[in-house]
C-alpha cells in the first residue's frame, strides 16, 4: 500500500524494462514508485522468445513472475493508474494519475514502449503478435522455412525481404499497391524466387489470430503461415514531450549511452527508446538504467 507520495524516483511503466530499472532501484535502497496503467502493447503474443531462462513463456507470465520477485522489495511501491501529467518542480518532478492522486519524485523514468499503429485490414489487428510478426529474432525460428510473406514497399521491403529469407525461402513481397522498389532490387529479389506481388490487401483469413491466407481486392488470395510487418507506431505516452525530451528522427525517445534522455533528471529505457524491441533488450536498459540513476542520486548527495 502506498502511505507516501514522494520518492527517490518514480517509474512510469510496469513493464519488462520498468520492473528491471525498480529492482536494480530498489536494491540499492532507493524509495521507488513503479506506475502502471497494466496495457502492455504484447499483450496478445502468446509466447515470448530469445530471452534465455523464460524461452518460450507467456510474456505475461513473465512479466508477473518479475513484478511479485520485485514486490519483496520494500523499497519499491506500486500504483495502478494512468500518469496523466507531469511537471517540473523545485525539487524534482510531480506526477498527476487518471485518478487525481499526486506524487513527486527526484528523478524519473519512462519505460512506457511504444503503440503501434495498426492497419485497417480486417484480421490484420487479431492476428499481430500472433502470426503476424514484427521481428524475426523473437518469432522467427517458430515458422522457419513456412510459407511467409512480408508487407513492405521501396527499400524497407527489399532489406527487410533479405533479413527474412534467412529463416525461409518460401518468401514473397505484398507491396499493397505499386512497387517502389528498384529495378535492381526487383531483380536481385527475382533472383532469389522471392515473390513481388503489387496486388492491393482486402483482408485476412485467419482462425484465432493464425493467419489462413491473405485476401486481395482483385478476389485473388495466397496461403501463409506467417506475416512479417512493420507498422508504425507512435509514443505509448506524451509526458516526456511535454518535459522537453527530444524524440528521434524515428518517432523512439532520444537517449544518450547512460539511458539519459536531454532533459536533466529524466531517463528512458525499454521499446520507447530503441527499435529493437525484446524482453532481452528491455530487461537490460532498465537494469542499466536504475544503476545510472541510483549514481547520479549517490553523486548529488555525497
Amino acid at each position: 500500500m502506498i502511505d507516501n507520495n514522494t520518492y527517490d524516483v518514480i517509474i512510469v511503466g510496469g513493464s519488462y524494462s520498468g520492473l528491471s530499472a525498480a529492482m536494480s532501484l530498489g536494491r540499492s535502497l532507493r524509495q521507488v514508485l513503479v506506475i502502471d496503467s497494466g496495457l502492455p502493447c504484447n499483450r496478445q503474443t502468446p509466447h515470448s522468445h530469445n530471452f534465455i531462462t523464460h524461452d518460450g513463456e507467456k510474456p505475461a507470465v513473465i512479466s508477473a513472475k518479475a513484478k511479485l520477485q520485485v514486490d519483496l522489495y520494500n523499497t519499491v511501491q506500486f500504483y495502478n493508474g494512468l500518469a496523466v501529467s507531469a511537471v517540473k518542480t523545485e525539487n524534482g518532478f510531480e506526477i498527476k494519475t487518471e485518478s487525481g492522486k499526486s506524487f513527486t519524485s527526484r528523478k524519473l523514468l519512462f519505460a512506457t514502449g511504444v503503440k503501434d499503429l495498426l492497419p485497417e485490414i480486417p484480421g490484420f489487428a487479431e492476428c499481430w503478435g500472433i502470426s503476424v510478426l514484427h521481428c524475426p529474432y523473437c518469432h522467427g525460428y517458430e515458422v522457419k522455412t513456412e510459407k511467409t510473406a512480408i508487407i513492405a514497399n521501396g527499400e524497407m521491403g527489399f532489406e527487410f525481404a533479405k533479413l527474412i529469407s534467412n529463416w525461409t525461402k518460401d518468401l514473397s513481397v505484398l507491396t499493397n499497391g505499386k512497387s517502389t522498389l528498384s529495378p535492381e532490387e526487383t531483380l536481385i529479389l527475382q533472383q532469389h524466387n522471392i515473390d513481388i506481388i503489387e496486388d492491393e490487401i482486402d483482408s485476412f483469413e485467419h482462425e484465432n489470430g493464425n493467419i489462413k491466407n491473405v485476401v486481395f481486392k482483385n478476389e485473388s488470395k495466397i496461403t501463409v503461415k506467417a506475416i512479417y510487418a512493420r507498422p508504425p507506431f507512435e509514443q505509448h505516452c506524451h509526458l516526456p514531450e511535454g518535459l522537453g525530451c527530444e524524440l528521434t528522427e524515428q518517432g523512439l525517445l532520444k537517449v544518450d549511452a547512460m539511458q539519459k534522455t536531454n532533459t536533466a533528471g529524466i531517463y528512458a529505457s525499454g521499446d520507447c527508446t530503441t527499435q529493437m524491441r525484446s524482453v532481452a533488450i528491455a530487461v537490460s536498459t532498465g537494469s542499466f538504467a536504475g544503476a545510472v540513476i541510483n549514481k547520479e542520486l549517490i553523486d548529488e548527495d555525497f
